[in-house]
């Protein structure tokens, strides 16, 4: 039985979603995630290969997270039920001195792929999955350094990519961290696709926050995109005259419910001869300008879940957010061609 939130989601479920992050599921411990109101059971093999099963023991319905991982299944704390990677009980420890299988008895089991560092699980109906995982951008070598960062939000994925999208909230959310007001005019080209939102500012002159002491200290222009995938990641990146130096960050969101959502960040940058000792810099200023983020997506998911539906009022520097808001409506509703490749060319100030 679908969760009402998988149910909800129409198109939108046949996708990968990260799930975890591959260091998170050691060998030999089962991992318990929420991925669209669905509670999983992460768990390698004895090849180490993840898997993912509905995370609901047959028997007395205890959470097969919080049991063990024996010869590559995983079993049940409360009476040892014991699931292989597809789902089978394969044994039954009641049922003879060394217990016995139950191989009609299944639990859903879910197609997994680990890649780019994280664990992905597609959340569509069939077992054979459409697509591939999102090609996170890990950068490492040739003058690249990179991290992650893991946060919980109480929004959903719609606002929280519009919100990692959105440049005018940053000189009143993130005010002297990353952006202070010039009123400045602000030119922005958004392309609409069938899978893809893609955003390209005309503000060579641009810096951000005090980093460009280091990734801009010749003032060269600046060249800034945003990118929304279906179905829940976003990519911005930020380039220095010939790219010698860059930033890229890339989230791709778990929702874990209508109202809570784990990203995966991944921060890669190339400074020059600091990138090799900058890390522990740029990772305490991007934890800071993130919880300046969480913050404001409480505040407004607060509004959200007492007001109920939505009644958002949009102007030019919205244009993005609108053919976000387009391309997931029509994803999750099943319903008629997608919609048509548009390209928006419009200005706002900051």
């Amino acid at each position: 039985m679908l969760s009402p939130m998988r149910a909800s989601m129409g198109r939108l479920a046949e996708h990968w979603y990260a799930a975890a992050r591959a260091e998170e599921l050691p060998r030999g411990r089962p991992l318990g995630r929420t991925l669209l109101g669905e509670l999983l059971v992460l768990f390698r093999d004895e090849r180490g290969d993840a898997h993912a099963l509905a995370d609901r023991c047959l028997h007395r319905n205890a959470l097969l997270s919080e049991g063990v991982v024996v010869g590559g299944c995983v079993a049940c704390p409360y009476h040892g039920w014991t699931y292989d990677a597809d789902g089978r009980c394969v044994n039954v420890p009641s049922e003879s001195r060394d217990g016995s299988p139950r191989t009609e008895l299944t639990l859903e089991a879910f197609p997994v792929r680990e890649e780019h560092e994280l664990i992905w699980v597609y959340m569509g109906p069939s077992k054979r999955p459409r697509g591939n995982p999102f090609p996170m951008p890990v950068k490492r070598g040739d003058g690249w350094g990179s991290y992650w960062m893991t946060t919980r939000f109480d929004n959903d994925v719609p606002n929280l990519v519009e919100n990692f999208m959105d440049v005018p909230h940053t000189v009143f959310v993130h005010r002297g961290w990353f952006r202070t007001r010039s009123r400045k005019k602000v030119g922005m080209s958004v392309e609409r696709t069938e899978s893809s939102v893609l955003v390209t500012y005309d503000q060579p002159n641009d810096s951000i926050g005090f980093t460009r002491l280091l990734a801009n200290p010749r003032r060269l222009p600046m060249v800034h995109t945003d990118k929304y995938y279906l179905p829940a990641t976003t990519r911005v990146d930020y380039a220095f005259g010939d790219e010698a130096r860059a930033f890229i960050i890339t989230s791709t969101c778990r929702p874990i419910s209508p109202s809570e959502t784990e990203v995966f960040t991944l921060i890669s940058f190339k400074l020059g001869r600091v990138t090799p000792y900058i890390r522990p810099l740029l990772n305490w200023y991007t934890k800071k300008v993130i919880h300046q983020d969480v913050e404001i997506m409480e505040i407004q998911g607060r509004s959200l879940r007492h007001h109920g539906a939505p009644l958002f009022a949009s102007t030019p520097a919205d244009t993005l957010h609108v053919h976000i808001e387009a391309l997931l409506e029509w994803a999750a509703s099943e319903e008629g061609p997608p919609p048509p490749r548009v390209v928006d060319r419009v200005e706002f100030w900051i």
